[in-house]
């Protein structure tokens, strides 16, 4: 084989039907996980954000009514979930306890109860903020774990493909370099989607996980706060 001939994207077209499906596979997996990586690091960083802006509005604040009326504008922000579960979880709290005896009521039910309903209401908001974030962030893990075999298949394919040439009865090197080309291609190629994909998965997921840890420590925040004000 010439020096010439060595062009891998001559390689790719020169290819078995078979290998080039696995190439076209892989080459739609890596289009697909930068897509996600691209989409979710905007999200992450919108995310960041406005829970910063909520943050700075919650802790000027000085009781939870004024919390909800300013933060109305504040949208896709995963911690204003969470408050407002707790929030309209609260005002149920109130009203219920009003119902029974006022302001007095609601002591006696945080003395004796506690802020047990706040708390899962909290959890839940955590849970529901948290599917965003975690959206189709698997795929990444499953690309990056899936490709290199499908690359792997390219290359056993490929080095079939050699050994045809080898059984016919043609033992040169020319004979055999084109399936060993295509094999090694096609791992290559699965790598090169796999590595990325691998990467800014464990990147992403760290960054989904400082967006759950700061959920929870709001949750801890807004019981703290309610327990000091009594909640409105």
């Amino acid at each position: 084989m010439g020096t010439q001939e060595l062009d891998i994207f001559k390689i790719m077209l020169s290819s078995g039907i078979v290998v080039k499906a696995v190439l076209l596979l892989l080459l739609a997996a890596s289009i697909y996980s930068w897509t996600l990586i691209f989409r979710k690091s905007g999200q992450l960083k919108k995310w960041n954000a406005n829970n910063e802006e909520f943050l700075k509005v919650f802790s000027s604040m000085r009781n939870l009514t004024e919390v909800h009326t300013s933060t109305r504008e504040i949208q896709d922000c995963p911690i204003k979930i969470v408050f407002d579960e707790g929030y309209n979880e609260l005002l149920k709290i109130k009203e219920a306890c009003l119902e029974r005896g006022g302001k007095e009521s609601l002591i006696q039910n945080i003395n004796t109860v506690g802020l047990e309903s706040l708390s899962r209401s909290l959890h839940k908001g955590i849970n529901v903020g948290m599917i965003r974030p975690n959206d189709k962030l698997s795929y990444l893990a499953s690309i990056g774990s899936i490709t290199p075999f499908i690359g792997l298949f390219g290359t056993v394919w490929g080095i079939i493909d050699a050994f045809k040439g080898l059984a016919t009865g043609g033992g040169s090197i020319d004979a055999v370099a084109p399936g060993i080309a295509e094999a090694l291609v096609a791992t290559a190629i699965g790598l090169a989607a796999a590595i990325p994909a691998v990467w800014f998965y464990n990147l992403l997921q760290g960054k989904v996980n400082s967006v759950q840890s700061q959920m929870e420590s709001f949750s801890q925040d807004f019981l703290n706060f309610v327990q000091r004000t009594l909640g409105m």
